[in-house]
């Protein structure tokens, strides 16, 4: 009997309907569910005012989740996901992603095909794809005072959005450089599409190894979006005398003050994404975002 996991946003009832018969399914089939939160995956954000948190990323992982884990199914939106790869991915379960939200741009599955997608998923007919992520930490010298497992992006900026900040941005071992803006955000190939793309940045292709550094609202035309090796870990320094706030993945964040630093490394643990067909990344952005359809020009009336 092998054991797989069952991540719910207990949140919305129909992942909660939903999450009852893939259950009972999987246990039939005899394996042993271990059905969790994906509430535990959602760091929060700190108190401006106590904001240490000690923990390293792995705090996230649910109890009984390990690495002997066949897999785990998620249930629930974008956000959901974000959420379950911090639980997954300090372990290396492969996730199932089936949607039950809105857009769901990192699912992989949905309602009107979840027979077919678990049939497939029993049989062992689907492969693995892998996504980087990254190890998210606020310094003040040597201690670590923030932590968290980010796949998207991480943002740095003043709270709220009124005026410039000013940023040291070390990458590697690079001249570091200055950029004047309303905030920064570091994304990976995942989070090309998200804060980043909304922000100016150019859309990354998952399978490049690569991290993206997009000013948000630059003050110079000589600053945009810069995209470097993921090889390469990323120090920022606020140059600012007043705190700014640090959101990662739009669910997690705290308080970045100027005596402190961020720093973003890749991580050694890459999330794992259950496919069940060929993942045609060209074709998600086709029918999510509308990227490449063809411009049809209006009748002159």
């Amino acid at each position: 009997m092998s054991r797989v996991g069952l991540i719910v946003n207990d949140g919305k009832e129909l992942a909660l309907e939903t999450a009852t018969k893939i259950q009972q399914r999987l246990e039939k089939a005899g394996h042993e569910v271990v059905r969790v939160s994906s509430s535990g995956g959602m760091v929060g954000f700190a108190n401006p005012d106590q904001h240490m948190r000690m923990m390293g990323y792995n705090a996230c992982v649910p109890e009984g989740f390990d690495s002997s884990m066949a897999f785990a199914i998620v249930l629930g939106g974008d956000g959901t996901v974000l959420s379950a790869a911090r639980q997954t991915a300090p372990v290396q379960v492969p996730i199932l992603t089936i949607n039950t939200g809105h857009m769901g741009f990192l699912a992989e599955a949905y309602l009107a095909d979840l027979d077919r997608a678990l049939e497939k998923l029993l049989l062992m007919e689907w492969k693995l794809e892998e996504r980087t992520s990254l190890v998210v930490s606020v310094m003040r010298g040597d201690q670590r005072r923030w932590e968290a497992l980010c796949l998207n992006e991480m943002a740095l900026h003043r709270e709220p959005l009124t005026s410039m900040c000013h940023f040291e941005v070390s990458i590697g071992h690079h001249a570091p450089v200055d950029i004047s803006a309303d905030g920064v955000i570091l994304s990976t190939p995942t989070g090309s599409t998200a804060y980043s793309l909304s922000a100016g940045g150019p859309v990354i292709s998952p399978d490049c190894a690569v991290l993206q550094l997009t000013p948000i609202a630059p003050h110079s035309l000589a600053s945009r979006a810069l995209v470097f090796s993921d090889n390469e870990p990323v120090t920022v320094f606020p140059a600012t005398p007043e705190r700014l706030m640090m959101v990662v993945d739009g669910s997690a964040g705290c308080y970045v003050w100027p005596e402190d630093r961020v720093l973003i490394r890749r991580s050694n643990h890459p999330v794992k994404f259950v496919r069940l067909s060929d993942h045609e990344f060209f074709q998600v952005l086709r029918n999510k975002l509308g990227w490449g359809l063809p411009h049809v020009a209006k009748p002159d009336r």
